[in-house]
């Protein structure tokens, strides 16, 4: 068997998104080398519209020492205002805790929040290879991994983490059965509106229950309006479908959805310059393997959660930082990995049921909206006491706390 204990064990990493560089830093933290394997030729920057990391994410980065990252290129979003498509106010909830020290929610551009943590990752000795797209990896004789590429060439190391996102490689490798992604009945598409001033305050998402399709908005501190939309689909749509509606086709028909509402999310629709693409709202509710030997997924690979549910970049840190205190505090690699599933696998479990609950609101009919629109002020105003989601915003991770086997 390879002797591990005695040198610094080597992990590969297969994903440079969110997770696989957050794994990076905190397994440097944790003693042990990293290297990233990035399937993109020039990295994922040009990747999705702009998410919200909640304030549980943000103690995860703080964990690690990098949460100024996330401070640096974004801005405070800590509250919601809901209301419905006739206009009527629903109630105001928080969008996240906040810290001891007062920091909340923050939302960027996730292009932004790739190239910020691949940065920090690489000035702190982390080694990201461009341009390697998993094709297979197997245990070798010593109780290694080798990592095989679409290009030819292969890694070798102590571990393999497969942070490859939610249609993952490694998560195939890892159990040839595992199950695909599920289809939630809503699109995704968003944008940046410039030249245009909306009622909206400062640090404050504006989400709107329309008649037709869901919308959210929220001002950037520069004057301009990011915003992202909902519209039901009940069918899955292929990828084809979705790029042949093309830039005017999305144009229209979002104006159309939102014509009848009382916001202005039309407006907003119509002052976005360049082009706009939407895409399907896939989760992946429970994997029942996350670990096989020496690989393990993690992130969005592992259970990934609608992003109405406000948790997918923090979901991935916050694994990122335990699954480093496992592997620094357990040697033994299968008891490490046993270890994290334990400490993770009911909390993700749960955040994805929950992003699911909430998209599938947005997809209701005439029945269910009435009956959403009577209910949702009860329902938000225990929200707003701050006890029901405290489970979510108020996780903390202690770096410093021994884990147990």
């Amino acid at each position: 068997m390879r002797d591990a204990t005695r040198r610094e064990r080597k992990a590969l990493i297969v994903g440079g998104g969110i997770a696989g560089p957050a794994a990076a830093m905190a397994l440097r933290r944790a003693g042990i080398e990293a290297v990233v394997y990035e399937a993109y030729a020039g990295g994922a920057d040009a990747a999705g519209a702009f998410l919200t990391f909640a304030s549980n994410g943000m103690d995860a980065l703080r964990a690690i020492d990098a949460h100024r990252l996330v401070l640096s290129a974004g801005f405070p979003t800590p509250r919601m205002s809901i209301q419905s498509g006739t206009g009527k106010h629903l109630g105001d909830v928080p969008n996240g805790g906040a810290l001891p020290d007062g920091t909340v929610s923050q939302t960027l551009k996730r292009a932004d929040l790739y190239r910020a943590l691949r940065d920090e990752a690489v000035r702190r000795g982390v080694r990201v290879e461009y341009g390697k797209r998993l094709l297979d990896a197997g245990v070798t004789p010593d109780g290694g991994v080798v990592a095989r590429f679409e290009d030819g060439t292969e890694a070798e190391g102590d571990l393999l983490l497969g942070a490859d996102g939610i249609h993952s490689r490694t998560r195939r490798v890892i159990d040839p059965s595992a199950p695909g992604t599920r289809y939630i009945p809503v699109l995704n598409i968003g944008g940046y509106a410039s030249g245009m001033r909306v009622r909206a305050e400062p640090g404050t998402f504006r989400m709107v229950f329309g008649k037709r399709a869901f919308f959210g908005y929220a001002v950037h501190p520069s004057g301009e309006v990011w915003w992202f939309a909902n519209p039901p689909r009940a069918d899955e749509p292929t990828g084809a479908e979705l790029a042949a509606i093309g830039t005017e086709g999305w144009r229209e028909m979002l104006t159309n959805l939102f014509a009848d509402d009382a916001t202005p999310a039309a407006e907003i629709v119509q002052a976005t310059p360049g082009k706009l693409a939407g895409w399907a709202t896939h989760d992946l509710p429970s994997v029942p393997t996350w670990h096989r030997g020496p690989m393990i997924v993690i992130g969005d690979a592992a259970h990934a959660t609608a992003p109405s549910s406000g948790q997918g970049a923090s979901m991935a840190v916050e694994d990122a930082v335990v699954l480093a205190r496992c592997l620094r505090d357990l040697p033994d690699t299968g008891q490490a990995f046993a270890a994290y599933e334990r400490l993770r696998r009911g909390r993700v479990e749960r955040i994805v049921a929950h992003g699911a609950r909430t998209s599938n609101s947005k997809a209701a009919g005439p029945v269910g909206r009435a009956l959403r629109d009577l209910m949702l002020p009860m329902i938000l105003k225990r929200v707003a006491g701050g006890g029901s989601l405290a489970w979510m915003h108020d996780h903390h991770i202690d770096w410093d706390e021994k884990v147990a086997a």
